[in-house]
């Protein structure tokens, strides 16, 4: 049973994508949350797997951890794994069978190319493209190489998500997440992978994950 604090964060994650798909003009906002304007153009591991994105986020978050620490929360997400730090009761609602780990897990540290990482039971997972062993790791979904659902239109979607970490100092981290899509032009496509019904809610799923993903790594460091 989902404790009644879950439940309560997973409303307030609905009502913030509700608000978004509402609000479509604060979509500037929302791809760009705490990442700076050179974060924003800066060129990352995984670009060139989408490299004419219909559109695409990048968010960023600075966690007072060190960069290994950080790493090791990173490279466990997944359906089946460490969860995804995020809205974890909102996620169950539609199957995901998420379960978000408050622990280093040492079977899920050793990822390589080729891993597969599931976002649903119900769909093939998404396989690691890009390692950058404790720097970056890029997951990538093309249907028009076999993947990543055959629950998606017809036509081609073509996606990539990216995991980046680097160095403030030592015990500080900067964490950036890459999102990027590209897709045929019917109709179907457009309004399954499109920006105007994903990115709206993978937005605020990220958001919060990135928070998750900070209070987890912060709460291990010892307190001053």
């Amino acid at each position: 049973m989902a404790k009644w604090q879950d439940v309560r964060s997973g409303i307030g994650g609905a009502l913030l994508i509700a608000g978004n798909l509402l609000l479509p003009f604060s979509r500037k906002w929302r791809c760009r949350w705490g990442a700076t304007e050179a974060e924003v153009r800066r060129a990352l591991p995984g670009d060139e797997l989408v490299p004419t994105p219909k559109w695409q986020y990048t968010q960023a978050i600075t966690v007072h951890a060190p960069k290994t620490e950080v790493w090791q929360w990173l490279v466990q997400i997944g359906q089946g794994r460490g969860g995804f730090y995020s809205y974890e009761w909102l996620e169950n609602l539609i199957g995901c069978d998420i379960h978000n780990g408050d622990r280093i897990l040492p079977e899920f540290q050793n990822l390589k190319i080729g891993d597969g990482i599931r976002l649903h039971p119900q769909m093939p997972p998404m396989p690691v493209e890009v390692l950058e062993p404790g720097r970056a790791f890029v997951l990538h979904g093309d249907t028009r190489q076999g993947g990543p659902s055959p629950m998606t239109p017809k036509g081609y979607t073509n996606m990539s998500w990216l995991f980046f970490v680097e160095e403030v100092s030592f015990d500080t981290s900067r964490v950036l997440s890459r999102f990027r899509t590209d897709h045929d032009d019917s109709f179907a496509s457009r309004l399954g992978f499109g920006p105007y019904f994903v990115e709206p809610i993978s937005s605020v799923m990220q958001r919060e994950m990135f928070r998750g993903l900070k209070r987890r790594a912060e709460a291990r460091q010892p307190r001053p």
